[in-house]
C-alpha cells in the first residue's frame, strides 16, 4: 500500500514539474491582428522582437495569395519589408519603436496588380475578442493545446493507478 502512495506522490510531483516547465518554456507569440482589408486581400500585423510581422491573405476563401512584393510606410516613412519562408513579411524596426496607433500603409503586389491597404496597428492589449478568440482568456491556442495534453496525460495516469490498485 505504501508503494502505491509513493508512486502516486512521485507521479504528481513529475506532472506538476512538467506543467510548470512547459508553461514557462516558450513565450507566447502575439497573434497577428487585422490591420487592413480590401475586397481581395486582408493584411494582419503583429509587433515582434525587432520589427513588425505582416501576413497577407485573401479576404475570402482558403486559396493562398501569391504576393510578388510588399512596400510599407509607417506614418509616411518608408520601411523595407522582407519575405519570410512561411509566406509572411518582416519589417525591421528600430529598438524601442512603438508602432501602435501609427498609420501603416501596405502596398501589396499580387496577380499583376498593386493594392494599397491602410490601417492602424492595434495596441497589444486592445485586440477585440472577435478578431482573436483567445484574447479573453489570456492564453494562446498553443498553450491551450499544451494544457489540454497535460490534462489528458494526468487523467490516464490517474486511471492507471486506480486500475493497478484494483488488480493488486
Amino acid at each position: 500500500m505504501a508503494c502505491v502512495s509513493i508512486t502516486r506522490a512521485l507521479l504528481a510531483i513529475m506532472l506538476s514539474v512538467c506543467a510548470a516547465g512547459a508553461a514557462h518554456a516558450q513565450p507566447a507569440q502575439q497573434q497577428p491582428a487585422p490591420l487592413a482589408h480590401s475586397a481581395l486581400l486582408a493584411v494582419d500585423a503583429a509587433p515582434t522582437a525587432g520589427g513588425l510581422l505582416l501576413r497577407v491573405r485573401r479576404a475570402t476563401g482558403e486559396t493562398p495569395v501569391v504576393v510578388s512584393d510588399v512596400a510599407v510606410t509607417i506614418d509616411g516613412k518608408a520601411a523595407p519589408a522582407t519575405a519570410r519562408t512561411d509566406g509572411s513579411w518582416f519589417v525591421a524596426r528600430p529598438a524601442g519603436a512603438q508602432d501602435a496607433g501609427k498609420t501603416i500603409d501596405v502596398t501589396v503586389g499580387h496577380d499583376g496588380i498593386h493594392e494599397v491597404l491602410s490601417g492602424r496597428l492595434v495596441p497589444p492589449g486592445a485586440v477585440s475578442s472577435r478578431a482573436s478568440p483567445a484574447a479573453g482568456t489570456g492564453l494562446s491556442s498553443s498553450r491551450k493545446q499544451l494544457l489540454w495534453w497535460i490534462l489528458n496525460i494526468a487523467i490516464v495516469l490517474i486511471a492507471t493507478i486506480a486500475i493497478s490498485r484494483r488488480t493488486s
